[in-house]
């Protein structure tokens, strides 16, 4: 466990380092500081159910509409955290390029403080692009997906 002093340390060394960006993750305490910009606004943490696998834990926070683009419709991630493109390491991925999704499809896992959140499609259409790595922290808004909408 942290003591006050060790807290201290940490926001000094924070404070004088020049980094745009650190965290810190040991067993039972994790740390993200963004230094500058606008942070992410604050997600409610999902409540798992007791025995229920990560694809069905609660889904993620409801997030804006997924926004329009020329090249289709992006699927922005709803909260910082850890993207997983599966339910477990070496897992069929939800979704590949090519896939039909409906707004109910879950594309992805995001890890948050040990909590798996399921990531709805929200529009239907055709998977064209995955933004993201397979388990890289992505950015609240990040795009995770490009989707095509049926044209009509």
């Amino acid at each position: 466990m942290l003591s006050d002093d060790d807290v201290r340390e940490i926001l000094r060394l924070i404070d004088e380092a020049a980094l745009a960006e650190l965290q810190i993750e040991t067993e039972g305490f994790s740390l993200h500081v963004l230094r500058g910009g606008a942070s992410a606004p604050p997600q409610p943490a999902p409540v798992a159910r007791p025995g229920a696998s990560a694809a069905q834990t609660s889904p993620a926070a409801p997030a804006a509409p997924a926004a329009p683009t020329r090249e289709g419709t992006v699927i922005e991630a709803p909260m910082l955290g850890t993207f997983y493109r599966a339910e477990a390491p070496g897992a069929t991925p939800f979704v590949e390029v090519g896939a039909r999704v409906e707004p109910d499809t879950i594309v992805c896992l995001i890890e948050v403080m040990k909590m798996m959140n399921s990531v709805p499609a929200r529009v239907a259409g055709t998977i064209v692009e995955v933004c993201a790595e397979n388990a890289a922290l992505v950015e609240y808004g990040q795009p995770l997906f490009v989707v095509q909408l049926p044209s009509g």
